[in-house]
This record gives structure tokens, sequence and C-alpha cells, in this order.
């Protein structure tokens, strides 16, 4: 094309070419090259001929339509910068027009989806796919939900008959939403909804109909309202419904466990289960079973799958990359981080507590440290210092936490310290000030002296450990009156399998089935309801097991650091020759 004559030719003198491969179409989506239009213009020249009085544009026909809608804002006249092909090389027109469309990013979405399904369908996930084409992440993500729809709804997009908003709204539909919508639309007597009115009806605004329940209808204690015109009833009350549903739920995915599938994931109501994120793994490979319930009630297991990165890593264990051990290490824990640092703290802070109550325990403790050692003696103190505010006020305002702050100013007090709060380890080094802490030593009772060494003891008790769990053999530790579920407890509680284990407990087993599909902050408020009382009997005593003595997990083989810590520990401490008595 470098023969041909460029020119910058006024957009009133152009047109669309009847040669261009989209002439007589609707105006095009131009929404994701305005911006750039808008702020930088058109750097890439439109293709042009020369038809009559007007310029055809025989390539860059959605170019010419955004600067025409940037024209039409700022009422300025526009030029593009174009490429002027001889009159009456017709077949080049044609060619010139096609390659435009086919040697970069396709124009319209559904094309799109053939070259992006292509590279995904080869094995690149969307990072890659995203930087082939040099558009974001998300807009792959966009263009390959349009997998999910069927052929013939693209065909009506393609012919202009839906626009791009009900083509991308569809998405939203699984296969039998996609078949209904298609009856509508062919059906001259019915309306089908099409843009915003189409999500909402495929979100909840469509009727729940007793065809897709999993539960037997002719048991179930809900209205059910007859379609005198239908093949199916629809149930008249929708959260009625999902409690008998999410029921039948729980028990498919303990029949699918019972087949042998190492992991059955419930997802999200409304969530879609997308295909190019996962990869088929078979059972014995450590495949898992995905079940994607939709707002219309519909249920779909989608069985022998495993997400792309989980499944690298199950690849790289096969293929001898990576060791089983070093791969079990990063499988997703019980608790997370801060959640384990939280109860971890809470622990050590009601333990310690109780710890000053029992100084002759502490004295045995002490002698321990002194012949074995531990990280904190040399000696320095537990601060137990946290990166969440939340779980520092949490700490400071906890009855564990208040307990042993009085224990502490009256061992400072018989000490003569006059501020309780640097704590009873000094850690200067002075001789004179060892002198005169030994000399009070030496003058008050043993009495006194024990109530000094437990509190030493509770501040050097490393958080966190072993340690910790040691003392609840030896001492009764009343984590009741010392520890209460607060506010930044159920900030940091995120696990849905937990959440819901705890719902069952608190509540009932039917209660956490009907609960199985609701939000992570909607079954935890049905704890925090069952702890305060709110239209039930107030059951203030409850506790996670976490916080039980021992400590106890919600999910096999997961991490669970208070329970791991309580293992290390635990055959040693039941079969000790020497039984501590608790003072």
């Amino acid at each position: 094309m470098t023969h041909r004559e460029t020119r910058n030719i006024a957009i009133a003198d152009m047109k669309i070419s009847k040669l261009n491969m989209r002439h007589g179409r609707k105006a095009p989506d131009i929404s994701d090259i305005l911006p750039s239009i808008r702020e930088k213009g058109v750097y890439q020249s439109l293709l042009v001929r020369r038809e009559g009085g007007k310029w055809g544009v025989v390539a860059g026909r959605r170019r010419l339509f955004a600067l025409r809608k940037v024209a039409k804002e700022t009422g300025r006249k526009v030029k593009a910068p174009c490429i002027i092909m001889k009159a009456g090389d017709k077949a080049d027109a044609i060619e010139a027009s096609i390659l435009e469309n086919i040697a970069r990013l396709p124009a319209g979405e559904v094309q799109q989806y053939d070259a992006f399904a292509a590279l995904a369908s080869a094995g690149q996930e969307v990072t890659a796919i995203a930087h082939t084409f040099g558009v974001t992440e998300l807009y792959v993500r966009r263009i390959l939900a349009l997998s999910a729809l069927r052929p013939d709804i693209k065909a009506l997009y393609e012919a202009d008959e839906i626009d791009a908003g009900t083509l991308r709204a569809l998405t939203l539909a699984n296969d039998d939403q996609q078949a209904d919508w298609l009856n509508l639309f062919h059906d001259e007597d019915e309306y089908e909804p099409r843009g915003e009115r189409l999500k909402a009806w495929l979100s909840g605004g469509a009727r729940i109909l007793t065809k897709i329940a999993l539960f037997d209808v002719d048991t179930y204690d809900g209205v059910v309202i007859a379609d005198l015109f239908g093949s199916s009833g629809v149930f008249a009350d929708p959260d009625q419904f999902w409690k008998a549903q999410n029921a039948a739920i729980a028990e498919r995915c303990e029949t699918l466990k019972q087949k042998g599938w190492n992991d059955v994931v419930v997802m999200d109501r409304g969530e879609r289960f997308l295909t190019w994120e996962h990869e088929p793994f078979s059972r014995d490979d450590g495949g898992k079973v995905f079940v994607e319930t939709g707002h219309d009630g519909a249920v779909q297991c989608h069985e022998g799958y495993l997400t792309k990165s989980d499944a690298k890593k199950i690849k790289a264990i096969l293929n001898g990359a990576v060791d089983e051990g070093e791969a079990a290490k990063s499988a997703k824990p019980e608790m997370s981080g801060p959640l384990a640092d939280y109860i971890g703290l809470h622990r050590h802070a009601a333990v310690r507590a109780e710890l000053t109550r029992h100084p002759k325990v502490a004295l045995r403790f002490v002698i321990a440290h002194l012949i074995i050692g531990s990280a904190l003696w040399r000696v320095d103190t537990e601060d137990q210092r946290t990166r969440k505010e939340k779980t520092a006020q949490s700490l400071a305002a906890s009855e564990g936490g208040h307990r042993f702050a009085e224990a502490r100013i009256g061992a400072c007090a018989l000490l003569g310290f006059d501020n309780a709060e640097r704590g009873l380890i000094r850690r200067n080094g002075d001789e004179w000030a060892l002198a005169r802490v030994f000399k009070r030593l030496l003058d008050l009772d043993d009495d006194a002296v024990l109530s000094i060494l437990a509190v030493a003891m509770g501040e050097t008790l490393l958080a966190g450990t072993s340690l910790v769990e040691m003392l609840t053999y030896a001492i009764p530790v009343d984590m009741d009156a010392l520890w209460q579920p607060d506010d930044a407890f159920f900030v940091l509680l995120r696990d849905k399998r937990v959440i819901n284990e705890m719902v069952a407990e608190i509540a009932s087993p039917t209660t956490a089935k009907a609960a199985l599909t609701d939000t992570g902050n909607a079954q935890k408020a049905i704890i925090r309801n069952r702890i305060d009382g709110n239209g039930c009997d107030a059951n203030t005593d409850w506790r996670p097991r976490w916080m039980q003595v021992p400590p106890q997990s919600y999910l096999d083989d997961k991490g669970c650091a208070p329970v791991e810590a309580d293992r290390r520990i635990s055959d040693v401490m039941k079969t000790t020759d020497t039984e501590l008595s608790a003072a």
C-alpha cells in the first residue's frame, strides 16, 4: 500500500463504501475505542477510495463512527488520516477490508471469541491471550463468556437482530435459560426481555419453577402455584424454596463424596462456572466437583475439574517437578494467617491469665524453661504484637487481658515498681537494680514470691506455640469466662466451609444445609443471632472449637494452628509419669 497517496480528509466528506464487508449494518459498538480516540485521535489510517462526490471508507468503519461521535460532542470539524486507493481496483478494496478484520483483533465480539477460543483451547491462559492482543484480562474474560451462548443467539447478534447489551446479558444465562429466552423471541405473542430487563429476568426476576427442584415437591410444605398453561408449577415463597433446595444440594454433595470425589465445591448462588478458567481432571488425579446454582433455582454439577492454578500444581506433582509434601504445604489451610494470629493470641491471653492463679505450676514451668530453654529465655517478653488493629483492640478489651493486667499491677507493686505498664521484666542488666529486686524478694513470703513468678512466666510465655497448649493439661483454663466471640473474630472469619460448620454447631445441621449457598456474611449473621438470642433462646456459652480445651478443628487435613500445636505435645502430656497438681 506504500505506493498510494496519504492525505488528511474531513470526515464530513466520507461515507461507508459498499465494498466494506460491514456496509449496511447498524451503527457498531464503539465503546472500547471511543475513549482513546477522544483523547488521542486516530493513529491508524482509514482506507478510502473515491466514490462519486464522497470518499468511500473501505476499511475503518468503527473509527469513522467514533470520529463522528467526537465531532458531534465537540462541534469541531474533524479530519482523519487516510490511505487513498486507486479508482477501479475493486478486488484490492475488498481484500483490504478483509485484511482489516482478520490481521488484528476482530471488530465484532463474536469474531473475537473465535480468535480467543482458539488460543484458549490450545492451552493459553487469559493473561497470555490478553498480552497477545494488547487488551485487558477483564476484556478477554468478557469475550470468552460468549462461549456459553448458543449458536442461534450468536447468529441473531451477527444479523443485528439483537444489540450488544442483550448479547452480553445472555452470557449470564445457562443453556436452559437461553433456550427459554429464544422461545420467547420467536413467539409472536410473547415479549422477550432485553438489556437491563433481561439481567433482572435472569438474576431473580424469573419465576422458580417446580421442575428444577432437587427435592420431592409432593412433600414440600410451602405453597406451589399451579400454571394452568404450562407443564410446571411455581414456588410462591423463594426463601422457603431455597431452604429445601439447599438441603437437597447438601445431600447431593454427600453422595458425591461417598462416590470418591476428593472435594465438592458449592459455588455462590448466581456465580457462573467458567470453563476457560478450569481444566478437566479425573477423580483419581484429584479432580473436584463444582456445584453451580442459578438465581432461578437450577443446579448443575460440573464433575472432574480443577482451577487452572490447581491443575498446574497437580501436573507438577505428577511430572515429579514438585514434591508432594511441598505441594501439600501450599494447600488452603482451615485458618487464614490473621485468623490464626487472632485465635493464637487469645488462647495465649486466656492461658497466661489462668497461670497467675496457679503459681506452683508456673514454678515447675520455669524450671522446665531453665533446663530445656525456649526461644524467649534470653530473657525476652511476649508483647503480643499483631499487624491487625482490630486484634489488638480485641485483646485489650478481653477478660483474659484485664485479669492479667491486674495481676501484673499487683506484682509490680510488691517489687516497688512505679510503672506497671512497662511490665515486670525490665531487662536493663543493671546490678544495683537486680540487687534491689533480689532484696525485695527475700523480704516477701512464699505466696507473694510465687505470684510474682507466675506473672513473670506469663510475660515470657511464647504465643502461638505448643507451650501455650502444654499448660491447658496442667491447669483448668475457663475459655468461656476469659473470651467471647467479638466483632474482630467475625471480621477475620471468612472461610465459608468453616462458617457453615459453625452454623450446624450452634443452630442445627438442617439450618446449615438450608443456608449452604448463602453468603459468608449471611451465615455469620445466623451465628450472631443465635448467640444474642434474636428470635430464639440466647446461646451465650457457644465458643468455636478452636477456643475449646483441647482445641479442635472443623475440617479434616487442613491447617489449624492451635490443633497442630496441641497435637505436637498431647501424647507426652497425657502419658507423663509425674502428674502436676493444680494449686
